[in-house]
C-alpha cells in the first residue's frame, strides 16, 4: 500500500516507517493523521513486526503541522461569520482529539517504538516523537515546542508526556519561550537516549537495537512496555500488584526455558509472536 506521506518497510521482524515528504519539511497534512495510526495498528493488530523504527527524509524530521492545509475560505456575510464561530469550538475540539489519537497509537500499540530524529522537529514533531519509546537523535538535531510562536498552545500531546521524560522547569522554559533545544542537551535531560554524528549513523545504530529488542521474547517486551506505561500512570502500589497479576496471567514457561537456553547455546532464541488481535482476524 502506498502513502502519501509515509514508506514502510519490514524486515527481521522490525518495521521502518519513514516520513517521505522533504520538500515540505515533512509536515503533518491531513493524510498523515490519518495514515499513521492505520499504519501502526495494522502492524500491531497483524503481528507484522516486533519493533518499529520512525524516520524521516530530507535535512529535518517534522516541521509540525502544515496549518496551510487546515485553512478554509473567507466568511462572506454576518450570518456565516456567525455561524463560523459557533462552529469553530466544536470543530476544533473534535480536531484536535482526532490528531491526539492519531499520535497516541504510537503509545498504546504493544511492540516499542523507536523515534530517529535528524534536524527540525518542531511543534507537532515533538508531539510524536514524545508518544514513542525512545529517541535518538544527530548532532545537528533539534527540538522545538513552536506552537507558542503562533499563538497556540500544544495540545496534541506534548505537555501530558514530555512532563514525564523531563524535568517540568525545562518543559515550561521551551513552552513559553518557543526555543531550540539541541541534541546535546535534550540528551543532557534525557529526552534522547543517544546522539550520532549523522543520519546514516544514527539509522544504523537504531535499526540495530530495534533487531536487537526484535529478538527477545515479544510476550515479555510487550509486558515491559505495558507494565512501564502503567508504572508512568499510577502509584508504586499500583504498579507492583499490576506486575504480579500480570505475571500470574501471561508468564509462559515455554518462552522463558527457549531464552534461557538459547543463551546458553549462543544461538538466536525461536520464540511465538504475538497474536494476532481478534479485530485484525
Amino acid at each position: 500500500m502506498t502513502y502519501e506521506s509515509f514508506s514502510v518497510d519490514i524486515e527481521d521482524h522490525v518495521a521502518h516507517i519513514v516520513l517521505t515528504r522533504p520538500e515540505k519539511r515533512n509536515s503533518m497534512i491531513p493524510a498523515f493523521w490519518r495514515d499513521l495510526p492505520r499504519i501502526v495498528e495494522d502492524i500491531d493488530a497483524n503481528a507484522r513486526a516486533r519493533a518499529i523504527v520512525v524516520s524521516s527524509t530530507g535535512p529535518h524530521f517534522c516541521a509540525g503541522m502544515d496549518l496551510a492545509s487546515f485553512g478554509g475560505g473567507g466568511v462572506q456575510d454576518q450570518a456565516t461569520a456567525r455561524t463560523a464561530r459557533i462552529r469553530h469550538g466544536a470543530s476544533f475540539y473534535d480536531g484536535a482529539l482526532h490528531m491526539q489519537r492519531s499520535l497516541s497509537c504510537l503509545e498504546a500499540c504493544r511492540i516499542p517504538v523507536l523515534a530517529a530524529v535528524q534536524g527540525g522537529c518542531i511543534g507537532g514533531g515533538v508531539d510524536m516523537v514524545s508518544a514513542c519509546d525512545m529517541r535518538y537523535a544527530t548532532e545537528d538535531a533539534y527540538f522545538t515546542i513552536f506552537e507558542i510562536n503562533i499563538g497556540m498552545t500544544a495540545e496534541v500531546g506534548t505537555f501530558p508526556r514530555l512532563c514525564k521524560l523531563i524535568p517540568e522547569g525545562i518543559v515550561r522554559e521551551l513552552a513559553y519561550t518557543g526555543r531550540r533545544m539541541s541534541a546535546a542537551e535534550a540528551k543532557e535531560v534525557g529526552l534522547v537516549n543517544r546522539v550520532y554524528a549523522d543520519q546514516s549513523a544514527m539509522l544504523e545504530g537504531v535499526l540495530e537495537l530495534a533487531r536487537e529488542i526484535a529478538s527477545k521474547p515479544p510476550l515479555a517486551v510487550y509486558g515491559c512496555k505495558r507494565m512501564i506505561n502503567y508504572a508512568r500512570d499510577h502509584t508504586t502500589a499500583d504498579g507492583l500488584d499490576y506486575i504480579a497479576i500480570w505475571n500470574a496471567s501471561f508468564l509462559q514457561g515455554t518462552e522463558m526455558q527457549e531464552a534461557m537456553l538459547a543463551n546458553q547455546q549462543n544461538r538466536p532464541g525461536e520464540f511465538v509472536d504475538l497474536p494476532k488481535k481478534r479485530s485484525a482476524r
